[in-house]
């Protein structure tokens, strides 16, 4: 038996610092030396075994089994989705349905700068909307580089995308978690969380194009980023406020989408730019058109009497496919959307996929909290029929039909998933293992029990506490439930809305995912990039910070005359 301490060395900042010692290690590995993910990852886990054994003084065997448990978190559901999804995507490929998926996006817009806000914000907002657990990374990479996006931008894209809809993910999940270890009605909560998220989503789909395309991205596209994430915001605060938290994704995601399609119609954006080199081998199959000449090189050459219209080469048509293989195309994404919908929505499908869902304490693992009661992250729950990613399997069994993949070629596109995800599942297994190593021996908590120290600027690090929460476990469900009853017992003590303390480790918490190891590896094993998850965190790391300090500053007002109109 292990009974969790709070502050071993009598000195909350300096205890903090050793508490936050794993992850730094990690980050710094990844992002300043470039160690490959997975011996950074295994450095960060050998940290926190030492620091929960030698400063915690958790006994070394519980630690381990700590970690075994994290470990086979990691491999379940997290990996467990990226093989699906993996899966999904090699047998489009085979059969030649991504391509048919790129020119109906490239008939939409040819400029994939739009092509990746309306797949990376919109459509993986839809995804995130059922399922959270990195399943819209998943996904959305590798149709942006089916699209011709490098792989390296493309999994920064989709990675900085879902940040967005994170709070309100897998039906509101985050939300019930907080509810539950606050006490605060689900409803209010999510109408707080609503306020604040409204805010910071409007600003994504802007840094989006700058990642795509700096400058220039902004000032040619302002107003698509405008549209997408004005609606995006519009439709959060709406929905969170006066209809149902649980939907708030899905409402934002279309009307944003909407919004795009509206400012597209009224107003197209100059001619795209060329992806340049690094673009990738699946760029859209699109019939070869002879290469504009440069502006200057034309009027340079220009003759006194002006060329034949004809003369000058047309951009390039996508050819129109049959609306029969385009129903095929985007079959898995529609059967994923069904599937998820049943066994997220309260029905008879619900309730028999949750009757079979398997929760037990890990074997050996006895921890207590530093009150004397039961640690729930000890309990491992398997729900096997309702993951995510037995839900992609299913899919990949039905398109693979659909799609026409006969089954051999189908079980060769399942080991080569398999191959390319090999690295990423030993990458995830010893990030969740150093989570749960940090957890369990109370490292978490002494990091909120420090920031709770600050007085009244605790309303302006709350959101930080939640950023850490999401940074060690991948999720806002899981930072919730770690951080939300002491945010709620910090700001009481202070004198700030608990309500707003709660809410905003939410909030803060979802720029979190950008930093979160798990994403990361999920986006990179997606995408063909094992190994290189520090140069995908390097792209985004800065972008999240600064997206955080705007949360940061928005919930300091909100605790103030100055903004506390905004809390219900």
């Amino acid at each position: 038996m292990y009974r969790q301490i709070t502050d071993p060395l009598d000195h909350p900042a300096l205890t903090a610092l050793l508490a936050a010692t794993p992850l730094l290690v990690l980050l710094v590995l990844l992002g300043v030396l470039r160690v490959k993910a997975y011996w950074a990852a295994l450095a960060g886990l050998a940290t926190a075994v030492v620091t929960a054994v030698a400063v915690y003084g958790m006994p070394a065997g519980q630690a381990a089994l700590g970690a075994a448990e994290g470990a086979a978190f990691g491999l379940f559901p997290i990996v467990w989705i990226v093989l699906g999804a993996v899966w999904i995507n090699r047998l489009q490929r085979a059969s030649g349905h991504d391509a048919v998926i790129s020119r109906t996006f490239a008939r939409l817009s040819d400029d994939p700068r739009v092509q990746a806000v309306l797949i990376a914000f919109c459509f993986g907002a839809m995804i995130e909307s059922l399922s959270g657990f990195g399943t819209p990374i998943a996904v959305t990479s590798v149709i942006l580089v089916g699209l011709g996006q490098p792989p390296l931008k493309a999994a920064a894209i989709a990675t900085f995308a879902n940040t967005a809809p994170a709070a309100f993910g897998s039906v509101g999940n985050p939300i019930q978690a907080l509810a539950k270890v606050t006490s605060y009605p689900a409803a209010e909560l999510g109408a707080m969380v609503g306020r604040q998220s409204a805010v910071i989503a409007f600003l994504v789909p802007f840094v989006l194009l700058f990642i795509l395309d700096g400058r220039r991205g902004l000032r040619e596209l302002w107003p698509v980023a405008l549209a997408a994430g004005a609606g995006f915001g519009a439709g959060q605060y709406l929905c969170s406020n006066h209809l149902a938290y649980q939907l708030t994704d899905l409402v934002a995601a279309l009307v944003s989408a909407g919004a795009v399609i509206l400012v597209l119609r009224v107003r197209r954006p100059p001619h795209p730019p060329d992806p340049g080199p690094g673009a990738g081998s699946r760029a859209p199959r699109l019939p070869a058109q002879p290469e504009p000449e440069p502006a200057f090189a034309l009027a340079a050459a220009a003759p006194l009497v002006p060329p034949p219209v004809a003369d000058v080469p047309s951009a390039p048509v996508p050819p129109v496919d049959h609306r029969r293989e385009v129903l095929r195309a985007y079959f898995p994404y529609a059967l994923l959307t069904l599937l998820f919908s049943l066994v997220s929505y309260d029905g008879p499908v619900a309730r028999f996929v949750d009757a079979q869902d398997v929760s037990f304490t890990w074997p050996g693992l006895h921890v207590m909290s530093a009150s004397g009661r039961p640690v729930a992250i000890a309990t491992f729950d398997f729900g096997w029929l309702g993951a995510a990613g037995t839900l992609l399997l299913l899919t990949g069994v039905v398109s693979a039909w659909v799609l026409r993949v006969p089954a051999r070629r189908a079980l060769r596109c399942y080991g080569e998933a398999l191959r390319q995800i090999r690295w990423a599942a030993l990458t995830v297994s010893c990030v969740l293992a150093l989570s749960y190593v940090m957890n369990l021996a109370g490292m978490a908590v002494s990091l909120g029990v420090w920031l709770a120290g600050a007085g009244r600027l605790f309303a302006l690090l709350s959101g930080l506490l939640g950023w850490f929460g999401v940074a060690l476990t991948g999720s806002d469900t899981s930072s919730n439930a770690l951080f939300g009853a002491m945010q709620v017992t910090a700001a009481q003590h202070v004198g700030i809305s608990p309500l707003l303390a709660a809410a905003t480790n939410s909030t803060g918490g979802v720029q979190g995912k950008a930093a979160a190891m798990q994403n990361l590896v999920i986006a990179a094993g997606a995408v063909g990039l094992t190994g290189r998850e520090g140069d995908i965190l390097r792209k985004v790391i800065g972008w999240s910070l600064a997206v955080l300090t705007v949360l940061c500053v928005l919930a300091w007002l909100q605790s103030t005359s100055v903004l506390g109109w905004m809390v219900p």
